[in-house]
């Protein structure tokens, strides 16, 4: 089995094989795509040459869309890069860069920069207050996000420091109207700006990561390899879609319509990582999310994990985490405020 489990006391729901599953490549896409995000901050950037500006590393997801001008990207120990009007790039790890107008400017912090405050968490940056946007201007519109799931979560893991979807305006219609509607949030001061620009935010995103997709990218591996592989896809979807399921290899590799051997050696291939270890990161990430911000007790999340005992979910979390459950659960209880009813409650 490929978690420590209780399962003979449970009865198992069947493997589903049907209709329904049968196109991995749609189920993969719908784990991709239900990725959430929320929205930290968002900038409409004006930039007249020559200029440069460092994107320190951060916790949150960066993307930009080029919409006149164009720059140059560069990512730490890698070449530069340009970008052209209709271009959008999402780094998904928050990876260190520089955007400029020309790769030999000397750059300046993103946070150095004058910034107009429009309402919450929403800004403009020009190179003066009543600057026009000329032809020798670079127009873009930045935002930071964060992804509903862990940084190291497997999902995140497998994406690339930058994922660049060229022309993204001309590939899909939809997005010039999304850009449209996110500049009149930037320019106009209303009420509610702020969340309507984080889910404008998180469909843009998840476009990027579509069109990265469809473009095939340039690696073979990993989770695009898996989304053109539909056998994998299917078993990669049911993995993320019960992360509690005690699985096993043989239910995995019935999934995939192959043998024990065969599958494995294919998921291996594609993945990077064996099934086992693969299914007890999602598991460990699941249990981490529901310790971390939901304040799950440790025996509840080993038990909904199927493990036969908390010591052997904490091992396997530790291992995993780096950070022992207990420990995670302790400093969430003493970060968040306490209600009234657990002040007044004993220790």
């Amino acid at each position: 089995m490929i978690a420590h489990s209780s399962s003979a006391l449970r009865a198992k729901a069947p493997v589903k094989t049907g209709p329904a599953s049968a196109d991995g490549r749609d189920l993969l896409t719908q784990v991709l795509l239900g990725l959430r995000l929320d929205g930290v901050e968002y900038g409409r950037c004006v930039m007249r040459a020559p200029w440069a500006v460092a994107f320190p590393e951060s916790r949150e997801a960066r993307f930009h869309f080029v919409a006149q001008g164009g720059c140059w990207l560069k990512l730490r120990d890698a070449d530069w890069v340009r970008l052209n009007p209709g271009d959008a790039v999402l780094l998904p790890r928050g990876s260190f860069h520089v955007l400029a107008s020309d790769p030999d400017v000397p750059t300046v912090d993103i946070d150095a920069l004058a910034r107009v405050p429009v309402s919450e968490n929403i800004y403009l940056v020009k190179p003066e207050p009543d600057a026009d946007e000329a032809a020798d201007h670079s127009v873009m519109f930045c935002g930071s996000m964060r992804f509903n799931l862990d940084p190291l979560h497997p999902l995140l893991a497998m994406m690339p420091d930058m994922m660049r979807a060229g022309e993204l305006a001309q590939r899909d219609p939809t997005v010039p109207a999304m850009l449209e509607a996110m500049e009149r949030e930037v320019s106009l001061d209303r009420i509610g700006a702020c969340g309507i620009m984080a889910r404008l935010a998180d469909v843009l995103a998840a476009s990027i990561i579509r069109a990265w997709v469809e473009c095939g990218c340039s690696d073979s591996s990993g989770w695009i390899a898996a989304v053109h592989c539909p056998s994998i896809g299917r078993v990669i979807a049911a993995i993320h879609a019960e992360p509690e399921r005690d699985w096993s290899v043989p239910e995995l590799a019935g999934l995939m319509g192959a043998s024990r051997s065969r599958f494995a050696e294919a998921f291996t291939r594609t993945l990077g990582e064996t099934p086992a270890r693969y299914v007890a990161r999602i598991k460990m990430f699941q249990a981490r999310r529901w310790i971390a911000q939901e304040g799950m007790r440790v025996a509840v999340a080993a038990n909904r994990l199927g493990y036969d005992s908390e010591a052997s979910f904490s091992r396997a979390f530790k291992r995993i985490i780096g950070q022992s459950p207990g420990a995670l659960r302790s400093a969430q209880l003493h970060a968040r405020p306490r209600t009234a009813f657990e002040a007044r409650a004993p220790r």
